[in-house]
């Protein structure tokens, strides 16, 4: 992540030359032929892959890091909790129906770790994204005052 303000520069500046050489008018003469594999094309050309590798193993480990993304799965079946015990285990609280069980999650191997008697009341995400929210309007009420 150190070089990512470089690649953005970069691609900036061959975002703005291009964008520039649009809005010139047509000349009259041909312009000179450019060798499509000279250096600087070929910088261009790693650069711009350089950025897209980049920019696509930035968003595989933003969506490995944020784990239970769940794109409209079942009502009856949800994961109410987990936590990463280390590199590669996880402790999963999972509601089925009326049942909590938690799972231990590795690579290999999903183990029912316990099944709760009585379900645990879990505040959900958005909970505290409203609790969030009213103490940052709280400090800036204070701000202004």
């Amino acid at each position: 992540m150190k070089f990512m303000p470089i690649i953005t520069a970069s691609f900036l500046q061959i975002t703005s030359q291009s964008l520039l050489a649009l809005d010139k008018p047509a000349a009259k003469e041909m312009p000179p032929i450019v060798d499509p594999l000279s250096g600087t094309n070929v910088a261009q050309m790693m650069i711009g892959l350089m950025a897209v590798l980049v920019l696509v193993f930035a968003i595989a480990w933003l969506l490995r890091r944020v784990g239970g993304v769940n794109l409209g799965g079942s009502s009856a079946l949800k994961v109410v909790a987990g936590m990463s015990m280390g590199s590669r285990e996880r402790v999963v609280l999972l509601q089925v129906g009326d049942e909590q069980l938690l799972l231990g999650v590795s690579p290999g191997r999903v183990q029912t770790l316990h099944v709760l008697e009585n379900p645990i009341e879990v505040e959900s995400a958005s909970g505290s994204n409203t609790l969030f929210a009213d103490k940052l309007a709280e400090v800036i009420k204070g701000k202004k005052k």
